[in-house]
């Protein structure tokens, strides 16, 4: 049975190389790619990013985003939670709402890791 990967809140920017300009990958490195890889690998958590990515801030509140996907604002906010957990959105309380936004930084170090820089 696959060990499963520890729950941590990582922020931290990623910091490897693409995959593929060494032979190995350092386990530190492997662990905060994986962390940020697992946040994403969600139907749910991808849609709401989408809709984040979209907006012109690419911001939104969490009562906004309940409808996009069609569940509960708990519910919600339990998948935007793991996002911000894992440095892909950041939150800030205004009034009683708590608005989300993308950190176009942690999208690019993702995309960069997993560059093949092979055209296709």
């Amino acid at each position: 049975m696959p060990k499963s990967l520890p729950l941590l809140d990582d922020v931290s920017p990623i910091c490897c190389d693409p995959l593929g300009k060494s032979a190995t990958l350092e386990l530190p490195d492997a662990l905060a790619l994986a962390v940020r890889l697992k946040a994403l690998a969600d139907p749910v958590r991808l849609q709401l990013l989408a809709y984040l990515i979209a907006q012109p801030m690419q911001e939104a509140c969490t009562c906004d985003l309940a409808p996009v996907v069609k569940l509960s604002e708990p519910t919600v906010s339990h998948h935007l939670k793991k996002l911000e957990a894992s440095g892909i959105l950041t939150k800030e309380r205004r009034g009683m709402s708590v608005h989300y936004r993308v950190v176009p930084e942690a999208i690019h170090a993702i995309a960069r890791t997993l560059d093949t820089g092979i055209g296709l």
